[in-house]
C-alpha cells in the first residue's frame, strides 16, 4: 500500500512530464516558442527548441488539473486510502502548479547540461533522464515533505517510470524514440 501511496503522491508530476509530448501532438507548432528564446551560450543552445513554452504550459496546467481530480477522487474510500495528503486541506493551485512546474524544470536543468556535454535533443542520457520528478519532489517539499520512507520510494521507483511510458509512447507512435 505504501508504494501505491508513493506513485500515487506523485501522480500530478508524473502527468505533468508526459503533458509536453501530448501538447505537441495536439497544438503543433502553436506556442512552441523555446523556454531559453532560441538564445546560445558560447555558441551552444541554452536548453534547446524541444523545450517550449508549450510543454511548460501543458506540464503546469496538466499538473493542477490532475491535484483537482485527486481532490475529487479523495471522496472515494480506496482513494482516500492511497492518498498521504488531504486534498480538502491544501491548496488546489499551489500544489498543481509546484508538482507541474517541478518537474518541466527538472527536465529543463537536464536539458541544460545535456547542451554543456554536447548532447542532441533527443539523446539518451541514462540515468539523469529519468529524475525529471526531482524538480516536483524539491518543489512541493517547500509546502509538504512526505515521510522519509515514502521520499524513498520515490526516489527509487519514480525513474523506471519514464522508461516505461517512453517506450509504450514509441509503440503508440507518439514519440519518434523509446527513450
Amino acid at each position: 500500500m505504501i508504494i501505491l501511496q508513493a506513485l500515487y503522491f506523485m501522480l500530478p508530476a508524473y502527468f505533468a512530464n508526459m503533458a509536453p509530448v501530448f501538447a505537441t501532438k495536439i497544438f503543433s507548432n502553436k506556442l512552441a516558442w523555446p523556454l531559453d528564446f532560441g538564445k546560445k551560450y558560447k555558441s551552444q543552445e541554452i536548453l534547446g527548441k524541444n523545450k517550449t513554452w508549450r510543454g511548460l504550459l501543458a506540464g503546469v496546467l496538466i499538473g493542477i488539473l490532475t491535484i483537482y481530480l485527486q481532490k475529487y477522487l479523495f471522496q472515494f474510500g480506496f482513494f482516500k486510502n492511497v492518498s498521504i495528503l488531504d486534498y480538502t486541506r491544501i491548496n488546489l493551485i499551489l500544489y498543481g502548479f509546484l508538482f507541474g512546474f517541478g518537474v518541466i524544470l527538472g527536465d529543463a536543468i537536464k536539458s541544460l547540461f545535456k547542451r554543456r556535454i554536447n548532447l542532441k535533443p533527443g539523446d539518451k542520457w541514462f540515468p539523469w533522464d529519468q529524475l525529471d520528478f526531482l524538480g516536483a519532489l524539491v518543489l512541493i517539499s517547500f509546502v509538504y515533505l512526505p515521510d522519509l520512507l515514502i521520499i524513498f520510494l520515490i526516489v527509487i521507483i519514480s525513474p523506471l517510470l519514464p522508461i516505461i511510458t517512453n517506450w509504450l509512447g514509441f509503440k503508440l507512435k507518439i514519440k519518434k524514440v523509446a527513450w
